[in-house]
């Protein structure tokens, strides 16, 4: 074989595995977990975003019954994707994808004004060593689910979000299990995968410093948006960004 056909393989084989390499590190799907007293529907215009972007985005629409549904329900979901995905979650979103987040398909997480837990903890720990600015959160009479006060629905959940807005959600929203702000999560997919956390400064759900405190101890690349708890309602944009940004980083 003469030096020019050695030279033309080779260059051949260096475009084969860089194109590959490109390839590999390419993420398309996005998958999204919602949050508790809401439901995948406020995603629609950051969906839209990430739609016209060339993502293919998916929205796990989690029964809150429990931590354990809601996982199941995610791996559900990611089970159907084809290739690397990222998965995105909000506010108690951010406990299921933890946990969910081991699955083969994820290649990176996204936190959206989320809890980031560690091993062996809960919503309910987290939210007491930083208590939120909000203090809307009410038992059913049963004693086993909690919603929050629509009276304080607007100013604890979406402040930025126009009232008539803030009001349809708050009459729409999903009550969550109470058992599902008790359960402890296993190990967390943040210590193998890499991780993004978006801070909602204005949030009165979660402690933005608790969102910060979180996203530090995991290593997580932060963005910090002045915005309320509904980040991903109000300022859908400046979400999408920060979700294509990981895309593009997850799979290098």
């Amino acid at each position: 074989m003469n030096r020019r056909i050695v030279s033309t393989f080779a260059l051949a084989l260096a475009t084969s595995v860089i194109a590959y390499a490109a390839q590999a590190a390419e993420i398309k799907n996005i998958v999204i977990v919602h949050g508790a007293f809401a439901d995948g529907s406020g995603w629609r215009k950051a969906t839209e975003i990430l739609e016209r972007r060339g993502f293919q985005v998916t929205v796990v629409q989690e029964p809150l019954t429990s931590l354990a549904d809601d996982i199941a329900a995610t791996n559900r979901v990611l089970d159907l994707q084809d290739g690397p995905t990222l998965l995105v979650g909000h506010s108690y979103g951010g406990m299921v994808i933890t946990e969910a987040g081991r699955n083969p398909h994820v290649e990176g997480l996204v936190y959206v004004a989320a809890f980031q837990p560690d091993k062996g903890e809960d919503v309910a720990t987290l939210a007491g060593s930083k208590p939120p600015a909000g203090t809307g959160i009410k038992e059913t009479k049963d004693g086993k689910y909690l919603y929050l006060d629509p009276s304080v629905f607007h100013a604890d959940f979406a402040a930025d979000l126009p009232k008539a807005e803030a009001a349809f959600v708050a009459q729409s929203q999903v009550f969550a299990a109470k058992e599902v702000f008790g359960t402890k999560v296993g190990d967390p997919a943040w210590r193998t995968k890499k991780s993004w956390s978006i801070v909602a400064t204005e949030d009165r759900s979660i402690n933005p410093e608790l969102e910060r405190t979180m996203a530090k101890r995991a290593g997580s690349v932060v963005t910090e948006i002045k915005s309320s708890h509904a980040v991903f309602a109000s300022q859908p944009k400046k979400v999408a960004d920060v979700i294509e940004k990981a895309a593009k980083e997850a799979g290098r």
